[in-house]
């Protein structure tokens, strides 16, 4: 057969055939006196084997293990774990699906984009506190960026914080008047007397349990960037807000 037989027979394309050579999947034939190759039905039986295999979900280095004589593992031990892992992309793929289906089934989405549904319901709850305050607006930036980077444990524990600094009515008014507070320092310098007064309402909205267990420390590049990303009273004020609350919990 020449290669375009081949190809055709088992369902694969010419180019598909020469990069199985180029991987050592496929022996090449001997070449006729024309130059051509000329496979035979066991060129034919192999090929289909791979292409059964790859369309399994099979890499082609498992293929190769597989095909070779002396393989380290037989095909019933590849296939399980090819099993395990389709399983686990399964479970993840309902996992993003749930994922989507809360956020269609919201009434409005979150400016901030896709978060989780527990960050969108706190999201709710906020915005209805502050519909307009721009320093609300960055909290909620930088919250949808911890949902995203933070590791589960971290996320989980935020966001435990956040409910319960947002679990009553009187909580989310104590919400919009700190970000009044903070809002009114936008062109005021940081020895303005506002700042003590907007760090001392931050404070006491903050539950200890949003700070790491250590020392904040403020000259952390993150911190750097977001104070950086305020205005100079805003960062102040922040600052200040963030040693009461480490304080007040030795």
């Amino acid at each position: 057969m020449r290669i375009g037989e081949l190809a055709a027979a088992v369902g694969v394309t010419t180019r598909t055939v020469r990069h199985y050579h180029h991987q050592g999947l496929l022996p090449e034939p001997e070449r006729l006196s024309n130059g051509y190759r000329d496979y035979t039905l066991r060129h034919a039986v192999v090929l289909a084997r791979i292409r059964r295999l790859t369309e399994l979900g099979l890499g082609l280095a498992e293929v190769r293990d597989v095909l070779a004589d002396d393989a380290g593992r037989d095909l019933s031990e590849v296939l399980e774990e090819l099993d395990a892992d389709l399983a686990r992309q399964e479970a993840a793929i309902r996992e993003r699906r749930a994922r989507l289906r809360a956020l269609l089934d919201a009434e409005r989405l979150p400016d901030e984009g896709p978060v989780s549904p527990e960050l969108a319901e706190l999201f709710s709850g906020m915005g209805q506190a502050s519909p307009h305050s721009p320093m609300a607006a960055k909290d909620r930036e930088i919250f949808a960026l911890l949902d995203t980077a933070a590791s589960p444990e971290d996320r989980e524990r935020l966001l435990g914080a956040l409910r319960g600094a947002l679990d009553s009515p009187a909580a989310v008014a104590r919400a919009h008047e700190a970000y009044a507070l903070l809002d009114a320092l936008a062109e005021a310098d940081p020895d303005d007397p506002r700042v003590e007064e907007a760090a001392q309402a931050l404070a006491d909205l903050l539950p200890p349990e949003m700070l790491p267990a250590e020392p904040v420390d403020h000259g952390h590049s993150f911190l750097r960037a977001f104070y950086a990303d305020l205005a100079p009273a805003q960062a102040e004020a922040i600052r200040r807000a963030l040693r009461i609350v480490s304080e007040e919990r030795r």
